[in-house]
């Protein structure tokens, strides 16, 4: 349209550039307008699905509300509680007695005499193949960061005898 009113304006044609002119002018008032009125659809669009979208949700919260209250009916406050006490006192009872059965039993296994049975076969399987333990682990060195010193006396009264005898009854000739 521009270009055709300055085709006219060249032309010297002053009514046709008015004519234009004011079409031009219609012209863009009506772009204004359409987008005015496509902004205007959109929102009522927008607005619309809002509406929707919370009839939805009141009619959610209804049916909540409808199920709070059948469920409020059904239950009741003062048993409910009552329930909730008996089972903490029950599950204190158990933990007493699970702690009473617990040491029961530590009390039963400690004073069963294990240790002592189990050294008494220990000595005797040593005192089968020949170790006597009792005299010679006084003589045996200690452990400690330093090798202990061994005097002749001690080295003595190991003969080489006790020394095979030993290796005879591990079977190592």
């Amino acid at each position: 349209m521009e270009m055709e009113i300055k085709k006219m304006a060249k032309a010297g044609n002053r009514d046709a550039c008015k004519i234009l002119a004011k079409q031009l002018v219609q012209l863009r008032k009506q772009k204004n307008r359409t987008y005015a009125v496509s902004s205007k659809v959109t929102s009522m669009s927008t607005q619309t699905k809002v509406m929707n979208s919370q009839m939805k949700m009141a009619g959610a919260m209804s049916n909540t509300a409808k199920t709070m209250q059948a469920v409020n009916k059904k239950m009741d406050p003062k048993k409910t509680l009552q329930t909730m006490q008996d089972f903490q006192k029950e599950n204190l009872k158990m933990g007493m007695t699970e702690d009473m059965i617990n040491d029961t039993l530590d009390d039963i296994f400690s004073e069963s005499g294990d240790e002592e049975e189990s050294q008494d076969i220990v000595n005797q399987v040593l005192d089968e193949i020949g170790i006597e333990i009792s005299g010679k682990m006084v003589r045996a060195p200690s452990t400690g960061k330093s090798l202990p010193n061994v005097s002749k006396t001690k080295a003595s009264t190991i003969s080489d005898e006790d020394i095979e005898r030993q290796l005879k009854a591990l079977g190592m000739d």
